[in-house]
């Protein structure tokens, strides 16, 4: 005998109400284990904002080199700064120019070419003027700096970032 009155379906709906109180356990049981996870003092870490700039990437090239060498990179960014400043004024102008002739209406892919063609211009000079003023604070550098200098894009890469560094 039973003490459950008979219904219609008989083991059907046992198996339904004990899979209903299983899951219900288990939903509070998740919720009670989150809650307590999360209800001591949670510890933040502090965040640097990243420095994107070309003076923020080179410092943090220098913060890894040699203090004497380190010293010698950033006095030559400051030697050259305004011909470097040039340089990314004018293909930061170069790629302004490129996105006003995707903007324009009537559309002109001609003038979106030669657009083009200057920025890549723009952006060769660009490189060019860092190149050189990397080299000439590296002809200043000990070995150990140099070294560190050529291991820099290794050392990114270990990393697993995959960003262009100068």
């Amino acid at each position: 005998m039973s003490i459950l009155p008979r219904t219609e379906g008989g083991p059907h709906w046992r198996w339904l109400l004990l899979g209903s109180l299983a899951l219900n356990l288990f939903f509070v049981g998740a919720a009670g284990a989150v809650a307590i996870r999360f209800s001591g003092p949670v510890p933040l870490a502090p965040v640097a904002r990243i420095d994107h700039s070309l003076a923020g990437r080179l410092d943090h090239i220098a913060a890894k080199l040699p203090v004497a060498d380190a010293g010698v990179l950033r006095a030559q960014l400051r030697d050259e700064a305004v011909k470097v400043a040039t340089a990314e004024a004018d293909l930061r102008l170069a790629q302004e120019e490129v996105r006003k002739t995707l903007r324009a209406q009537p559309f002109d892919a001609g003038a979106m070419r030669n657009a083009m063609a200057a920025s890549r211009v723009a952006h060769d000079n660009f490189d060019q003027v860092l190149h050189d003023m990397i080299a000439a604070a590296a002809a200043k550098m000990s070995v150990v700096g140099r070294t560190t200098l050529a291991d820099w894009r290794t050392e990114r890469k270990n990393d697993g970032r995959t960003a262009r560094t100068y």
